[in-house]
């Protein structure tokens, strides 16, 4: 039987042009039907932080006023890309998605302590997402001014210090956790480079995790 087609993870601080990253992804003629028949289409998991933002009425601000307040989002937005990626696979073979369970847990950490970013790391949810990412292509987006853009939503970084201080937190939380991950680092400014090399890598983990399958096998990477 053919092995699972490797999911894409797309990660790192707020306004590293993660969500412009997956947008280019997603919409790469390499991951389209007319260019792999054999391949067959991911699920894209948008960003699940906003839709719980404006669901349970949470504001940015939140995050850096409010320590309970700030975990009980984290711990939603966790369990919402959980019932994501549980909801996406069922409909499809792999995804692609648009941060990860590992983002709250940083935010949780940095604003919060560690007791709280421990405690959601004890979680079943946490567990069943650092499965799949472990097996997964996971891509760091190091902070670059080129993506700092204030929406009016997310959290913005107070200065360059603590926007470097939240990319080593995610470095350090994945290393801990054993997910690998390749970063796409800050002088890496074009778009067009930044999925060549998402993709590029993406390539050969698929072909690193089927090359024990026999002949005939399913997809063709």
């Amino acid at each position: 039987m053919a092995k699972q087609v490797p999911n894409i993870y797309i990660v790192g601080p707020q306004c590293t042009g993660k969500t412009t990253l997956v947008n280019a992804v997603e919409k790469d003629p390499r991951l389209q039907n007319e260019t792999n028949t054999t391949l067959p289409q991911p699920r894209i998991i948008k960003e699940v932080a906003r839709c719980v933002l404006q669901k349970y009425h949470f504001t940015a601000a939140d995050i850096r006023d409010d320590p309970e307040r700030c975990l009980g989002l984290q711990e939603l937005i966790l369990c919402a890309q959980h019932e994501s990626e549980t909801s996406a696979l069922r409909e499809a073979p792999w995804l692609v998605s648009d941060r990860s369970g590992v983002d709250p847990i940083v935010y949780a950490l940095m604003h919060v302590g560690a007791w709280a970013a421990g405690k959601m790391l004890e979680s079943d949810a946490w567990k069943s997402l650092r499965g799949r990412m472990a097996t997964s292509l996971v891509i760091l987006c190091e902070p670059s001014a080129d993506w700092l853009l204030d929406d009016g939503v997310r959290l913005m970084p107070l200065d360059m210090e603590e926007w470097t201080e939240t990319f080593r937190t995610f470095r350090a939380l994945l290393e801990r956790e054993g997910v690998e991950y390749h970063v796409v680092p800050s002088v890496m400014s074009g778009l067009e480079e930044r999925v060549n090399f998402v993709l590029s890598r993406w390539k050969v983990l698929g072909q690193s995790d089927l090359e024990d399958e026999t002949a005939g096998c399913l997809y063709t990477l």
